[in-house]
């Protein structure tokens, strides 16, 4: 047992184990993916998701619209009107219909009063924070890692602590979604289900959790959680018919289209985008990639669960972001941002079970028989 002690987790990493030549292989594999990481200082350059002056004016213009877009729905206008003629007077795309937001967020944030969406944002934020809190908390027995766990969180909700972008429909919708992995528990699915499914009225592209989460409980053989998120899938469905035919009937063929999504930037259009969604934006970006690599292979080396649920959602929108984003949509990583930095936790352990195999030595142990 001595050779899987922990340096710091509750229990062993994924790795601990592992043979000398697989373990060479996972640190070979480690590699790849930092070198892979290193592509972000390749691709074009988004701005980051902030409120400072440094912010693109572009960035500011879609906070902008849709904030024009809560303040028409507050003074009585109908949101598909208000929001088709707000995305026209900005020269924004109108076709296809998904380049309109569903309803959700702007009819709740106009019926609050005008320090509504700020206070929500934060007590979604702190509810993020106490739910990941007690879920790390159960990997982490001690002080220092459960501080640094929370030091983690903290960075990664940087653009999430920012009243500023309450408008901004991915802040909720990436909050929506950690809380819903968080809560999520063999046997416990409703509420997390419940969660996922306010996120995709939000944002669309929250599709994509929904279909991982479906999946993993398939997989593992949970027909009722199963059961739940093809439920919230179809739910969400039949509203987003509904939006598209309510886009359609404010809408015509003289609307302009939007270019596609179709922009093929790698994978390190992700790393970099991810950076820039949290803390790591205050890094050179080579450092930042780097820890962006590390951070997938924390979340990897987490020995649970709702490790490997992560790691997989992470993949999954790697794979979205690397292959549909835009530059300027690059903000989709801000979906799971929200506790992203908190895979590097799991780090010290993870490359602590791969690095002993490989430079451990064979030893000789004589033993002495009496006759």
């Amino acid at each position: 047992m001595a050779r899987f002690a922990t340096f710091w987790l509750a229990a062993p990493s994924r790795f601990a184990g592992l043979r000398k030549s697989r373990a060479r292989l996972a640190i070979g594999a480690l590699v790849l993916l930092l070198l892979a990481c290193l592509t972000a200082l390749t691709v074009p350059d988004p701005a980051a998701v902030s409120t400072s002056p440094a912010t693109s004016q572009s960035d500011q213009t879609d906070l902008m619209v849709y904030e024009k877009i809560v303040a028409g729905v507050r003074g009585g206008g109908d949101y598909y009107t208000v929001a088709t003629d707000a995305l026209r007077a900005g020269g924004y795309p109108l076709r296809p219909f998904l380049t309109v937001r569903m309803p959700s967020l702007a009819v709740v944030q106009a019926a609050l009063p005008d320090w509504g969406p700020a206070a929500l944002l934060y007590l979604l934020a702190g509810y993020v924070g106490m739910v990941w809190g007690l879920r790390l908390g159960d990997a982490l027995p001690r002080a220092l890692p459960r501080i640094a766990a929370l030091v983690l969180l903290i960075g990664s909700m940087l653009a999430f602590l920012q009243a500023d972008l309450a408008a901004f429909h991915e802040i909720w919708a990436g909050l929506l979604i950690a809380v819903s992995l968080g809560l999520r528990r063999p046997g416990r699915w409703l509420e997390p289900v419940a969660f996922a499914l306010v996120a995709m009225l939000i944002r669309e592209t929250a599709a994509l959790y929904v279909l991982v989460m479906l999946a993993m409980a398939w997989l593992e053989g949970e027909r009722r959680e199963t059961a739940g998120w093809l439920a919230a899938l179809l739910l969400f469905a039949v509203a987003l018919a509904a939006h598209a035919h309510a886009v359609a009937g404010v809408t015509g063929p003289h609307d302009p289209a939007s270019p596609g999504w179709s922009g093929l930037l790698g994978f390190g259009f992700f790393v970099k985008s991810l950076s820039l969604a949290t803390a790591l934006q205050l890094l050179p970006l080579a450092a930042a990639a780097l820890v962006v690599g590390l951070c997938l292979f924390g979340w990897a080396a987490w020995n649970d669960p709702l490790g490997l649920r992560m790691l997989v959602i992470l993949t999954a929108y790697a794979a979205l972001i690397g292959i549909f984003a835009r530059v300027d949509t690059f903000y989709w990583a801000l979906l799971v941002a929200p506790i992203f930095l908190a895979g590097l936790v799991f780090v010290p352990d993870g490359l602590r079970d791969l690095l002993r195999p490989t430079i451990d030595r064979r030893r000789i142990t004589v033993t002495r028989v009496a006759r």
